[in-house]
């Protein structure tokens, strides 16, 4: 069982509850404007692009394929900046057996596992399969974060080795999800509703974007839709940020302090104090 993957972070502290390890998965079926791992997005053609503009002779094109030496690899990222793809030449396919192997080197200093991505459910038979394994050797949690955009039937086998999904829900609005994310949302919160039903629904997610998300209505809107839905699942509001960012909306400042306060006091008059704020 293998999939494409992008990194591993062993020890994060912002991917859900207490210390995890953090598997980030390549592909996505969504194209966000203001997405902050691009190079997450889309599978590598091997156009070799970054080949001829790797400072470090770390990348090579071989047999149709961008080869990455990682021991020559000095990590400045300059072939993620002049992707034209929205891709990487440093993902890998990785087996669940490795990944495996490599969390139970860290167990101990570890509260659970998440998959992220990129979408990590569009390769939801790897992450099954690694959650299972987890489950059956450790105590750990085991977290997905999430788009949303899946089958219904991909989440059913999903949740019965999850422990709680993170969803990030673009937009409630239609119209303006479809602006930032070329894509529909009937999906998203109906997934957002089954995942809820079955007590699995950690947390929403929510960026604020200067001109997109950051209108009034739109917040208590999302503040409005997680009350609803039961009394434990929190909302996230996560300020924009252009690191990262490749489409025009790179161009914007970091998000207005003073506004964001403002709109997460907003979504606190609803949701009290089941609203995270992100530094």
């Amino acid at each position: 069982m293998k999939a494409n993957v992008n990194r591993v972070i062993e020890h994060s502290l912002i991917d859900g509850p207490g210390s995890r390890f953090v598997v980030f998965l390549q592909g996505c079926n969504l194209a966000c404007l203001y997405c902050h791992n691009p190079e997450t997005q889309r599978l590598c053609v091997a156009c070799g692009d970054c080949v001829a503009t790797c400072p470090a002779g770390a990348l090579s094109l071989v047999g149709g394929r961008v080869i990455h030496d990682p021991g020559r690899c000095r990590n400045c990222d300059t072939c993620l900046k002049v992707c034209p793809h929205f891709s990487s030449p440093k993902y890998r396919q990785a087996d669940v057996a490795d990944i495996h192997a490599r969390l139970l080197e860290v167990r101990d200093f570890l509260d659970g596992v998440t998959v992220s991505g990129g979408e990590c459910t569009l390769q939801d038979e790897f992450v099954i399969e690694l959650f299972r394994r987890v489950k059956a050797d450790t105590a750990l949690t085991t977290f997905v974060d999430t788009n949303g955009q899946m089958d219904p039937e991909a989440l059913a086998a999903l949740s019965a080795v999850t422990d709680g999904f993170m969803f990030d829900l673009k937009a409630l609005d239609r119209g303006l999800h479809a602006r930032l994310t070329g894509g529909d949302n009937r999906l998203i919160l109906e997934n957002i509703e089954r995942t809820s039903r079955r007590g699995l629904l950690y947390e929403v997610r929510t960026v604020l974007v200067e001109g997109f998300t950051d209108d009034e209505a739109e917040v208590a809107g999302i503040a409005k839709l997680v009350k609803r839905l039961n009394a434990y699942t929190r909302l996230r509001l996560i300020p924009f940020r252009p690191q990262g960012v490749k489409t025009a909306l790179a161009a914007l400042p970091p998000f207005d302090r003073a506004r964001y306060e403002s709109l997460c006091a907003l979504a606190e008059q609803r949701l009290g104090g089941r609203v995270v704020r992100s530094r």
